[in-house]
């Protein structure tokens, strides 16, 4: 599924060098901010149901935090390679297939809710991080199921491609907890097993679950787990490994959008505002170690 959308003219000036040109030859790597000022357009990844975000509203309009965080890039990007215009192209991933599609140049960026980990950033690059969760399980509250214990001998299931399948196994094996796993392609698809009683919980990021709790028909029938399975994780956009230009850009980008004064209100709109569809308040106010993170900005794992 593919959406367009073009960011209107900002200042120009150039607030960092472009790459140097790729050469002909069909070995060297491609430069992403190279192929920007070719093409004009930056192609972005994003998720249907990754509620807040990114996913679909109800008139299939693609939006949410990570959205709003990547148009405001769009914008400083287009202001720092002075183009008149830039085309945004949308590209619909999944949680196993988003490493693939960045590293075969479908997508510039992957705008959703991608845990930067050790083992992720063997394979792709993460920008800043723009939100911190920990993960846990979401369960039907008449099941009293509240702690990882209670979890003991039980299926649930979990989003393949993503980190907390490994987690969530290594946790169960140091617990002895004989939890079974069992994976699904998307978020939706987990948390409707559960929410039918076909498994006992769905465990993924908190706020993934709080707000498809939150947007359910009946929040009330759901509860979020009391632990988790570890502190809490940085998200970043996802970039392509190697191509430190573009990164450095998004990084500029999101420097200024963290240390200017923009990211409150980009904040305070998904998590703190009623939100779309239904209207729902997720009432998660910013954390001091997420405040921290955007008031001086570092790489994780460097």
């Amino acid at each position: 599924m593919m959406a367009r959308g073009w960011i209107p003219k900002a200042c120009l000036g150039a607030l960092l060098m472009l790459a140097p040109l790729a050469t002909a030859s069909a070995q060297a790597p491609v430069s992403t901010l190279d192929r920007i000022v070719e093409t004009g357009t930056l192609r972005i990844g994003y998720s249907p149901d990754s509620a807040p975000f990114s996913y679909l509203d109800a008139d299939n309009s693609i939006i949410g935090y990570s959205i709003d965080l990547c148009g405001r890039v769009a914008e400083l990007l287009q202001r720092q390679l002075g183009l008149a215009e830039l085309d945004i192209a949308y590209v619909r991933r999944t949680p196993s297939d988003r490493v693939a599609l960045l590293k075969n140049g479908d997508i510039d960026i992957e705008c959703v809710a991608s845990t930067n980990n050790a083992e992720r950033r063997n394979s792709v690059a993460f920008s800043y991080p723009h939100f911190m969760t920990a993960v846990q399980f979401v369960a039907l509250k008449a099941g009293g199921l509240s702690a990882l214990a209670d979890l003991k001998g039980r299926t649930v299931t979990s989003t393949s491609g993503t980190t907390v399948i490994g987690s969530l196994n290594a946790v169960s094996r140091e617990r002895n907890l004989n939890i079974a796993v069992m994976s699904t392609p998307d978020h939706e698809t987990g948390f409707d097993l559960m929410a039918t009683g076909r498994v006992s919980a769905f465990v993924m990021d908190g706020i993934l679950l709080a707000a498809m709790a939150a947007n359910a028909e009946d929040p009330g029938l759901f509860m979020l787990s009391s632990d988790a399975l570890g502190p809490p994780e940085p998200y970043g956009l996802m970039l392509r490994h190697d191509d430190a230009p573009f990164t450095d850009a998004v990084n500029a980008a999101l420097l200024e959008i963290f240390t200017q004064g923009e990211i409150g209100a980009i904040y305070e709109k998904w998590f703190t505002m009623p939100i779309p569809p239904h209207g729902v308040n997720l009432h998660f106010p910013m954390s001091d170690a997420l405040a921290a993170a955007f008031a001086a900005p570092a790489v994780v794992g460097d």
